[in-house]
């Protein structure tokens, strides 16, 4: 069987590069079986998004090498402003384009047994523990064709695992910079955290092209066990002229936490899925996420909150800015499924449009096969309120400067629960330079 990329790729193609990255044999046959089951299914359909003619599969670079270094100070500017760079003693992972380039884990959590590399060195060196939680629980390989494509193709990518009862303090952090025009991108970010441990991560999508003709496929699994506590956040700035998939999963144990905090600052066509599904009693999740979109970009957000436990709680905010001929559509779905009695789920989806041509539509959903529980959801699109705008202008202001100002308080809800300052900062320098 041979699949039409530009590349023409097949299954020898497929096992000859698994067995190019050392890969055990179960992550070979799990990349075969997904490559023929992705010629089979179908894409998936979001709300009110026809995607049949985007392109998510033709390319012309499976692998583009990008560069060890030894200093952060060797970083792109894009890079640096986002880790300390003065700071050796980080626990920082950086992919350059599929190259492994950089990575710090301190001596206490390597004694801990923390353990934090690259994907591929994670599936040679930790077999099983990789195998227990890669595609099983979260994200799944038959879902549709695009998470079938991801297993197949997967060229890059981060484990992270805290054992039990460990507290990481300090955030972990990964950097994935990207700068060749024509590959195409299918990481891959497992994130496990066994019993009574606690971690905060974040990751940085960093183009460093205004624009490329490659297509990006990313998957994070995110696994916080009983009573463990995963707070993930990340910036996503991925160059115009890209077609875009990220799909960021989790799943909770008993009394276990998974909080988001997004900032999705792509400039390319984008269809996003972050699906929290509280499997545990007393679980919860908090799904923050910020979009800003310009030109001519088509997106689709769904951030969906599943209660499968008792008494377990998510809250869903999201909020939205549209300018150009942006258009974008935002669904937030909370389901509480039958026997998850006690649940609370809430949400939040508010979009502004900054010009005539911007579109931005907000879907607030609820499911709700159980009696006991509590629901609610809130839902605005509109454009800049004109007694704000006058009443900055009155204080000397003019209306550009009155309008960023605006929108810097409308999505600070996110930006500031970003749990690095250096990523807190990009953030919102992306957003001044996007509302520019």
């Amino acid at each position: 069987m041979t699949i039409d990329t530009k590349m023409n790729i097949d299954l020898g193609y497929i096992r000859s590069f698994s067995s190019e990255k050392g890969e055990p044999e179960w992550l070979t046959e799990l990349r075969l079986k997904a490559f023929t089951l992705s010629d089979e299914i179908a894409l998936p359909k979001p709300d009110k998004t026809r995607i049949n003619n985007w392109n998510f599969t033709e390319f012309t670079k499976h692998q583009a090498e990008g560069r060890k270094i030894q200093s952060l100070d060797e970083l792109p500017e894009a890079a640096k402003s986002v880790v300390h760079v003065d700071n050796t003693n980080q626990n920082l992972y950086i992919q350059h384009n599929q190259t492994a380039a950089y990575l710090s884990l301190s001596d206490e959590l390597k004694e801990q047994g923390v353990i934090f590399t690259d994907i591929f060195t994670a599936a040679k060196e930790h077999p099983d523990l990789v195998q227990k939680y890669f595609m099983k629980d979260a994200v799944k390989v038959d879902e549709h064709k695009l998470t079938a494509f991801h297993a197949a193709m997967l060229n890059g990518g981060a484990f992270l695992y805290i054992p039990k009862n460990v507290e990481v303090k300090d955030p972990v952090q990964a950097v994935f910079i990207f700068d060749d025009k024509e590959a195409a991108m299918f990481n891959h970010v497992l994130v496990v955290a066994d019993d009574n441990s606690s971690v905060t991560y974040v990751e940085n999508y960093i183009s460093t092209n205004e624009e490329v003709s490659g297509i990006a496929n990313i998957v994070a699994e995110v696994i916080a066990n009983n009573n463990a506590k995963i707070v993930f956040g990340a910036v996503d700035t991925l160059a115009k002229g890209s077609t875009i998939y990220v799909n960021r999963r989790g799943v909770t144990g008993r009394d276990a936490t998974v909080d988001w905090a997004l900032g999705m600052m792509n400039d390319g066509n984008t269809i996003f899925e972050n699906i929290t599904n509280l499997i545990g009693d007393g679980s919860s999740s908090d799904a923050k996420t910020v979009v800003v979109g310009r030109g001519k970009q088509t997106q689709n957000f769904t951030t969906s909150i599943v209660h499968f436990g008792k008494n377990s709680t998510g809250h869903i905010l999201k909020h939205g800015v549209m300018k150009d001929s942006a258009s974008s559509i935002f669904n937030g779905i909370g389901k509480i499924e039958k026997g998850a009695s006690g649940a609370n789920a809430e949400q939040e989806s508010r979009v502004l449009m900054l010009s005539e041509k911007a579109r931005g539509d907000a879907n607030p959903i609820l499911l709700i096969d159980e009696d006991d529980v509590v629901a609610g959801h809130a839902a605005s699109v509109g454009r800049v309120d004109e007694l704000q705008l006058y009443y900055l202008m009155s204080r000397g202001i003019t209306r550009a400067e009155a309008e960023v100002l605006i929108i810097h308080g409308f999505l600070a809800p996110v930006v500031e629960n970003l749990p690095i300052d250096a990523v807190k900062q990009q953030l919102t320098d992306i957003i001044e330079r996007k509302l520019r």
